[in-house]
């Protein structure tokens, strides 16, 4: 049976699209709880999107959450596997403090995490179903990619406290190049190589040689593999929809290695964002590698809407003591001919049609027509 869009809300779209295209790629669907114990989440709140968590109390005493991420109930309730790579997909509702309104919310967020021995192969995959998501949702799509790995040499390179390295950090998110040279300044560090890792963004056919004549110490193997896969996906016909940004930082104490955010014209904020986490793996007792990705739906409330420009096709117009089973039979030949009707005895307000007819006994007959 065919769902026509019109009937259904740009995040039902979208689940029924991104559901469709991870099972293709061989990721099986995974349930959870709706909720789990509070202190999974108490002790990894740098992970989560908001650190605004709903809790209630069970009937046995213990302090329970609604669960505000997916993520870290998949890794709890997963098992290390040395010989292969679990991948899955869900389509869950999260409960926590929206972008959209910051009140408390039930978004539906969908997404994909592999777990296991992850090799190359795995990271372009997510990186590719990342890119082919966030054209799901739209044509007008960027995903910026950046690289942990060639950041932390970079910045180990300097040398420097772990509270000077925050305060790096924070100026590498924001862009803010003149804050970052102010403070490795004031304690005599060269901030030429930052200076170019973070000004320096864009196409990798402009990003990588610049990266390659920075010689980052320590860097050359990532550098390498950033090419390699960005060539890949480059090859692939997503080449003009990627950025190298080393802004792109998430948390590095549960992120490693490749980190990524997808972004939509016409929404401010990223839609998409996820990274390689096997940090988070080892700080939840896992020796297992992993990479995955959220798409954040309630994001597309700020996006036009892609679906038509009426509410319904036809409003058909029929008076007290008309014959029902005539008026039955005239609904039924518009809805078989593809049209949406709307039957009411007068045209309502505020609603978008293509047209009004008035239902006779021999028929029906144009009242207005906006098509």
């Amino acid at each position: 049976m065919n769902i026509s869009e019109c009937v259904l809300k740009d995040e039902e779209i979208a689940v029924f699209k991104l559901r469709s295209l991870y099972r293709n790629y061989g990721f099986l669907p995974y349930k959870m709880s709706k909720f789990e114990e509070y202190e999974l989440y108490a002790r990894n709140k740098d992970f989560l999107v908001s650190d605004n968590i709903i809790t209630f109390t069970d009937t046995d005493g213990k302090l329970m959450a609604l669960k505000p991420d997916v993520t870290l109930s998949i890794i709890k309730n997963t098992k290390d596997d040395y010989s292969g790579v679990k991948k899955v997909c869900y389509n869950e509702n999260v409960y926590r403090v929206a972008k959209s309104s910051q009140s408390y919310r039930e978004i539906m967020q969908v997404g994909l995490e592999c777990i296991g021995n992850i090799d190359d192969y795995n990271i372009y995959e997510v990186l590719m179903l990342a890119a082919e998501s966030l054209s799901q949702i739209s044509e007008d799509y960027m995903l910026d990619i950046s690289h942990l790995g060639i950041l932390s040499s970079a910045i180990d390179s300097l040398s420097v406290s772990p509270e000077i390295e925050k305060s790096i950090l924070k100026c590498v998110g924001e862009k803010n190049i003149p804050e970052l040279c102010s403070i490795l300044s004031s304690y005599g560090k060269n901030s030429d190589i930052l200076k170019n890792l973070i000004s320096n963004y864009g196409a990798a056919e402009k990003v990588i040689p610049v990266l390659k004549e920075l010689s980052i110490p320590g860097a050359e193997n990532d550098i390498e593999t950033l090419e390699k896969i960005v060539s890949i996906l480059k090859r692939n016909g997503y080449g003009e929809k990627i950025n190298i940004d080393f802004s792109v930082i998430n948390d590095m104490g549960y992120y490693n290695g490749f980190v990524f955010k997808g972004f939509i014209n016409g929404i401010a904020s990223s839609v998409l964002s996820g990274g390689q986490y096997d940090k988070l793996m080892k700080k939840m007792g896992r020796n297992s590698r992993a990479v995955g990705f959220a798409v954040y739906l309630d994001t597309l409330e700020r996006l036009e809407k892609f679906g038509t420009d009426y509410d319904v096709d036809t409003i058909l117009l029929y008076e007290d003591g008309c014959e029902l089973s005539a008026l039955s039979d005239a609904v039924k030949l518009l809805s078989e001919n593809g049209k949406s009707v709307m039957v009411q005895k007068s045209v309502p307000k505020d609603i978008r049609y293509r047209q009004v007819l008035k239902f006779r006994e021999r028929g029906v007959e144009i009242v207005e027509n906006n098509a």
